[in-house]
């Protein structure tokens, strides 16, 4: 299998596209030249151009995007022919390495193609999630998501990013940062470089935010995720206010985020410390139904899901040695995880059932 291509960060990919664009098209024929293979009509010179209503001719073809299977038009029979086309295009270059991934191992095309689709079915119809806030995260430009983290296993992250590429107008990618034990495993390393993850570090972070992508952080860590279940929708310690530092190096406006259902996925009922340090895990959960029904335990609870965006925290009015002062950067933070834990509070008096 041919290797793919790695292309710079802050390569212009719409001059690479257009320029492909171009090379595909043929030669357009000039208004006038004959069509070979065509008679006259009667009363028609032979070699002379029939005439053709101006609506008709000037029609521009149809063309899907580089990389998108096209979906059946409505009351048209060739729906699934396209889909399939479009798939063995998408092998095709797959085979032969026609891809791109940007420095940080993104692979846009895989992560639309593929990974979005597996974890489409789990966001619609077992999470069900219901998004609020769409409207306040950025069109364009850099922007540092903060939300709360938990569940157990790290899938309230993937369904943010699913959320966020489905329900924004304009379709952005979320690039979450990860923890070092997300990379170390086999499998999922790769996976999770594909779908545009990188490590939670701020110099990661500060490249992304500068290059205007969305980015997204939990800073509550191993804390949140690995919390008991007696202690759900409270929000742990934000650690030193890393995540706002790098917002005010990059100007970048922070949107706070609350995630409410995913507490409940794998209620957290001990901890096998022991067996934790032996795997080299941070913690070994013990849930109702884990180890006891061995894989089966590990089928997560139907919680309904939702998630809100709340208005965003603009850092782009401070000066460039605020990202060194302590005790901003000790406010930003705190103002942060209570707009989090408020909304949180908030959207539990409103839920009406667990499941439902």
């Amino acid at each position: 299998m041919a290797d793919a291509k790695v292309i710079p960060f802050d390569d212009d990919r719409s001059r690479g596209s257009a320029q492909r664009a171009s090379r595909r098209r043929s030669a357009p024929r000039r208004k006038g030249d004959p069509v070979a293979g065509v008679k006259a009509l009667p009363g028609q010179q032979e070699g002379q151009q029939p005439e053709v209503p101006q609506a008709v001719e000037e029609q521009p073809a149809s063309a899907e995007p580089r990389g998108r299977v096209p979906g059946p038009r409505a009351g048209g029979g060739g729906g699934w022919d396209r889909r399939i086309a479009g798939g063995l295009a998408f092998l095709r270059r797959r085979l032969t390495g026609e891809y791109e991934v940007d420095d940080f191992g993104y692979d846009e095309e895989l992560t639309d193609q593929v990974l979005m689709s597996m974890l489409r079915p789990f966001y619609e119809k077992y999470f069900r999630v219901e998004v609020k806030g769409i409207e306040n995260i950025p069109a364009d430009g850099g922007a540092l998501i903060v939300a709360n983290h938990s569940g157990t296993l790290p899938l309230d992250g993937l369904m943010m990013q699913v959320a966020v590429h489905d329900n924004h107008p304009e379709g952005r990618h979320l690039r979450l940062l990860a923890a070092d034990l997300v990379f170390m495993l086999p499998v999922v390393n790769e996976l999770a470089r594909k779908a545009g993850h990188t490590l939670a570090c701020a110099e990661d972070a500060e490249r992304l935010l500068e290059r205007g992508e969305l980015v997204g952080v939990m800073p509550e860590g191993f804390k949140g995720i690995g919390k008991p279940f007696s202690e759900r929708y409270k929000l742990q310690r934000f650690g030193r206010g890393g995540f706002v530092s790098t917002a005010l190096r990059t100007g970048s406006p922070i949107v706070p985020c609350s995630i409410v259902g995913a507490e409940e996925i794998y209620p957290m009922i001990g901890n096998a410390k022991t067996l934790a340090r032996v795997l080299g895990f941070p913690y070994f959960p013990i849930t109702p139904t884990f180890p006891w029904l061995g894989p089966l335990g590990a089928v997560p609870l139907p919680t309904k899901w939702t998630i809100q965006f709340g208005e965003p925290i603009p850092t782009d009015g401070y000066p460039p040695e605020a990202a060194e002062d302590p005790m901003l950067l000790f406010n930003l933070t705190d103002q942060v995880r209570e707009q989090i834990q408020h909304s949180l509070y908030k959207l539990l008096v409103q839920r009406r059932s667990v499941f439902f």
